[in-house]
């Protein structure tokens, strides 16, 4: 199986602001990841601090 973290980085601005965003997705999806099974098929969407959708995780067959 695969951990896919799939992150859209158009709207952010500078290296600043996605080194930050992305080190809260990290640190989020990280410690939220034992509510999932881990199992194929399980997914998630990814928000910003804005809340807006900026990507998504998921777990296929490799």
């Amino acid at each position: 199986m695969k951990f896919v973290l799939e992150v859209d980085m158009a709207h952010m601005h500078g290296k600043e602001e996605a080194v930050a965003e992305l080190g809260r997705v990290l640190r989020y999806w990280g410690g939220n990841l034992r509510h999932y099974a881990l199992e194929e098929g399980d997914a998630a969407e990814v928000y910003d601090s804005d809340y807006r959708e900026i990507g998504s995780w998921r777990v296929t067959a490799a």
